[in-house]
């Protein structure tokens, strides 16, 4: 009787090889699932992009209040039927750090490298004196774009 009850614990132990080898398929093909559907690059990309999105928002909306308090009038710098022109503090960027200081704290800056000097958003004004901002570039081919 002992001899059989130890053969019976004996075969009881542990998993066979074809059953971890089961287990160890279905948890890669989950993993590989898993990474593919969270794509860390694709959603790092989508988080710069939503921060354009608010950013160039934040920007229209500045302006926007600006050109409220100010009688219509257009911040320093921006002038009707202006071709898109970077914002910052370069040579050739338009400056409205100043004018809108009362409306942002700062000048939102392009979250893939940008600077005060440049910011790597770009303003225009058509010759209705309808105001579009726009950042250099998106990713994801995404058109980033708002115009009032």
């Amino acid at each position: 009787m002992n001899l059989i009850k130890k053969l019976k614990k004996s075969r009881q132990k542990g998993f066979t090889l074809v059953e971890l080898l089961i287990v160890i398929a279905v948890i890669a093909i989950l993993a590989t699932l898993v990474f593919v559907s969270l794509d860390p690059v694709t959603r790092f990309a989508d988080a710069r992009n939503s921060r354009r999105w608010n950013d160039v928002n934040s920007i229209l909306t500045a302006v926007h209040e600006y050109i409220v308090d100010n009688d219509g009038a257009l911040p320093t710098g921006l002038t009707s039927g202006q071709s898109a022109t970077e914002i910052g503090s370069c040579g050739s960027c338009d400056n409205l750090a100043t004018p809108l200081a009362p409306y942002l704290k700062s000048i939102p800056t392009d979250p893939s490298g940008g600077t005060a000097v440049n910011t790597g958003y770009t303003i225009a004004v058509d010759s209705n004196n309808i105001i579009t901002v726009a950042p250099s570039s998106a990713e994801n081919s995404e058109t980033i774009e708002v115009s009032r």
